[in-house]
């Protein structure tokens, strides 16, 4: 059941929040909604392994569509590949809350990160890209009479890349900078009471893999065997997915210059430390300070097992 429609629109480069108006529940689907490099396929390969309740690869790009991905196929393709599905789906998104549906009979999970850790992360996923995914990004922004525009190039070296990313302009929103990103993260938190929301944080999966994987899975109200735990738990590390992203991620070569290795990077945090000054780092908490307020602060930079659970946290 519907338990409250989408607020508002969200129509940028990448996304397009009008695709999910063809989407029909079942109940049981999850979405995992998050910004931009902050653990999503991680957290999709997670989900994947619970559901599945072995450690065999599998295609995550077709097996977890992501529905208002407005550069990847077809909307009506991706509903017919969603509606094929007879498994528990997974789905993804990059919307804010309040862009997508909200069913009482869907599970969301957010997954957050620190806004320098998701910056950095940015930087080499876009530093990746090859001319057609540039030529698809533009034919989004010209082929939208809201957006009329190719897609920016932005700066390529790190410094520069974190003062295009942190400076509110005209086009950040639409280019998932940090405007989108606060806004992505406002939402999440607004509504983090909601018994069918989980708020999971990329510095726990890193400190807790198994411990994190377990709280998902109660989540999901499901019951794994302990015999297997083990090897779920090894094949949603780091390693192992790199060691199977050719078949997690197949295809990556036609997106990325390097393929799945530009897609499965470091991940790894503070990538900023020794890159960014005392100045870039003083204009970034003054930037958070004015967007977020304190609980949410504290929750983003740190994660639960540092500062609690959010439902716990006050504004």
């Amino acid at each position: 059941m519907l338990d409250r429609a989408p607020l508002r629109e969200v129509r940028d480069f990448y996304c397009d929040s009008r695709q999910w108006d063809a989407y029909r529940p079942r109940n049981g689907d999850v979405v995992i909604a998050t910004a931009p490099k902050v653990g999503t396929t991680w957290t999709q390969q997670i989900v994947n392994l619970l559901i599945f309740q072995n450690a065999e690869p599998r295609p995550l790009t077709m097996m977890s569509p992501w529905i208002d991905c407005r550069i990847q196929m077809p909307p009506e393709v991706m509903m017919q590949i969603i509606e094929a599905q007879d498994h528990r789906r997974f789905l993804k998104s990059h919307l804010p809350l309040d862009g997508l549906p909200i069913h009482n009979e869907v599970r969301y999970i957010h997954v957050a990160r620190g806004g320098r850790d998701a910056c950095m992360s940015f930087l080499n996923h876009i530093n990746g890209y090859n001319d057609d995914v540039w030529g698809r990004l533009d034919a989004a922004g010209l082929g939208d009479p809201e957006i009329g525009i190719p897609k920016p190039r932005p700066p390529r070296s790190a410094r520069e890349f974190f003062h295009h990313w942190i400076a509110p302009t005209e086009t950040s929103a639409l280019e998932l900078m940090s405007q989108a990103f606060f806004s992505i993260e406002r939402s999440y938190w607004k509504e983090r009471a909601r018994p069918n929301l989980l708020l999971v944080h990329y510095n726990d999966l890193k400190a807790d893999l198994q411990g994190e994987m377990a709280r998902i899975a109660a989540f999901l109200e499901m019951d794994i065997p302990q015999e297997i735990w083990p090897e779920l738990v090894d094949a949603a590390t780091f390693e192992s997915m790199q060691r199977d992203g050719e078949a997690l991620l197949p295809g990556m070569e036609m997106g990325f210059t390097e393929g799945v290795k530009t897609f499965l990077n470091k991940g790894t945090n503070n990538r900023w430390q020794g890159v960014l000054t005392d100045e870039d780092n003083a204009l970034y908490q003054a930037r958070v300070e004015q967007e977020l307020s304190p609980g949410l602060r504290a929750w983003l930079e740190a994660g639960r097992l540092a500062v609690g659970d959010p439902r716990d946290l006050a504004d």
